[in-house]
């Protein structure tokens, strides 16, 4: 069966070093479609303040990443999108958020996210999975993707569940029902993308910031293994929300 999925794009970069890529919008196409080729995908640019008509407008959701803060109440559309998630959340529709889409869920539904004291997580890092979930096939008990975020969740929504995470990141995915899935981190980034964003960074960030991104890049992303959970998480949404 076909499914029609939204993405919703909260990246709201400007730059040129932006302009060079596709945009996260289109970097989760390029990660979901070689998995469900029948599926048709719609990049929705949430920043500019659209958004779909209503939760049943698609049959699943995934909320980009962002340099934006889910804390910005001076960015109209940020507000817009809360609404969105509680009106997804209330219909039961799939959705899964990463990174900023992570954040989002848990402020829109009464988590809390701030700031974290230990600084930037950039480059990869590890989700230690405290709990395995049918859509988690292969299954795997840590899985590494690229992170780029100095927020992050701190105290989850009323009935969410910590799936995993590190100590770093603590709340590193959340569940919330058997349709909301997050992650804080990125499965569509790839790896040449993040080796540029460290160089446009150099400049930008601390030096032992910058050291130990450079050094994580050791460590290889599961990016296809990520991609197939996700869907095969609409899957399983979609059975059991029918």
């Amino acid at each position: 069966m076909t499914r029609r999925i939204a993405v919703l794009l909260t990246n709201d970069d400007t730059s040129a070093f932006a302009a060079k890529f596709p945009n996260d919008g289109q970097k989760v196409v390029h990660l979901l479609q070689p998995l469900r080729p029948d599926w048709t995908y719609e990049v929705v640019p949430v920043k500019d303040g659209v958004l779909p008509a209503s939760p049943e407008a698609f049959d699943g959701y995934v909320i980009t990443g962002s340099p934006a803060s889910v804390n910005d109440d001076s960015l109209h559309w940020v507000g817009q999108l809360l609404d969105f998630i509680r009106a997804v959340h209330a219909a039961r529709k799939p959705l899964i958020g990463l990174c900023f889409g992570h954040q989002a869920v848990a402020r829109a539904l009464g988590g809390q996210v701030a700031r974290n004291a230990a600084g930037w997580g950039l480059g990869t890092a590890p989700t230690n999975w405290h709990r395995q979930r049918p859509w988690m096939t292969p299954p795997q008990t840590t899985t590494t993707l690229m992170a780029a975020h100095n927020e992050q969740v701190t105290s989850m929504p009323e009935g969410a569940v910590c799936l995993g995470g590190s100590d770093f990141c603590p709340i590193g995915s959340m569940q919330i029902g058997q349709h909301i899935w997050t992650t804080q981190f990125h499965p569509e980034m790839p790896l040449v993308f993040m080796q540029a964003l460290l160089g446009y960074l150099a400049d930008k960030l601390d030096p032992a910031t910058m050291a130990r991104a450079h050094t994580s890049l050791n460590n290889a992303a599961d990016v296809p293994l990520f991609g197939q959970w996700m869907v095969q998480f609409f899957d399983h949404a979609r059975t059991t929300n029918p």
